[in-house]
């Protein structure tokens, strides 16, 4: 029987701000990714949202960021190797005390944003996340964009780690996603994008973005939970995926 985990960025809130729909998708994931402070979210907002988790059994991850609050770290920041073990190490070192005094663990650790775009890119960068996974507690998985530098990254430290699809994300031939900047880069359709998670689970494989057949091997399939209509996509994908004998549950269990 096929398994497949789905995770979800969480816990985005800041303070007066609400970001995201998390108790309304909560239900309807398997993992979810919060974010440590650095790019999106505060202490109040992490423990509120481990206790969430918690309440639904989902499995938690940390989302740790380049410090970029105001750039909700989608900005490149030149920083140095060291930098980056150390702020990863800090934003995992956070969650994991929250995670601890509700009685659960982490099962991962997903960089966010432009710090996940260069780990993809620059095996540096991607060995500096796993370095940083592997000081805190050599249990934990590293996800990793499937094919990238991050894969590398992973098996050269010698880190647990798993492949990432996206659900809503274009394709490029060559198995990387297409640029946000480019016009249908996302997907909104909720029956397209819910039978590409179908296929890329049963077929190994997605139609990429100029037609060709693109080669999938994922243990993880990330949804977005932060825009308008997401939760009904989320839902139909875990449907599509139930109606298909699929089994959701977290990668780690």
């Amino acid at each position: 029987m096929s398994t497949i985990d789905l995770n979800c960025d969480m816990g985005e809130s800041f303070g007066v701000y609400n970001l995201g729909y998390d108790e309304q998708a909560m239900p309807h994931v398997t993992s979810i990714n919060v974010a440590c402070g650095f790019h999106a979210s505060d202490p109040s907002n992490m423990m509120k949202t481990v206790r969430l988790a918690k309440k639904y059994g989902v499995a938690i991850g940390a989302h740790p960021s380049f410090p970029d609050l105001v750039g909700f770290g989608r900005r490149f920041m030149a920083a140095s190797v060291e930098e980056i073990k150390a702020d990863v190490i800090y934003q995992i070192g956070a969650l994991m005390a929250m995670c601890r005094s509700e009685g659960l663990s982490l099962q991962h650790v997903k960089a966010h944003g432009a710090l996940y775009n260069a780990a993809g890119d620059d095996i540096a960068v991607g060995r500096a996340i796993a370095e940083a996974i592997k000081a805190v507690d050599q249990n934990l998985y590293m996800l990793c964009l499937g094919k990238s530098q991050m894969v590398s990254a992973a098996k050269e430290v010698g880190v647990k780690y798993v492949e990432e699809a996206f659900a809503d994300r274009a394709y490029t031939s060559k198995g990387t996603l297409v640029s946000r900047k480019q016009a249908g880069a996302v997907i909104h359709d909720l029956e397209t994008v819910a039978a590409r998670v179908l296929s890329m689970v049963k077929d190994k494989q997605v139609i990429g973005f100029d037609g060709a057949i693109v080669p999938i091997q994922a243990q993880t399939i990330c949804v977005h939970g932060d825009t308008p209509g997401s939760v009904d996509m989320i839902k139909l994908i875990r449907q599509t995926m139930e109606n298909e004998n699929i089994t959701l549950k977290p990668f780690g269990r």
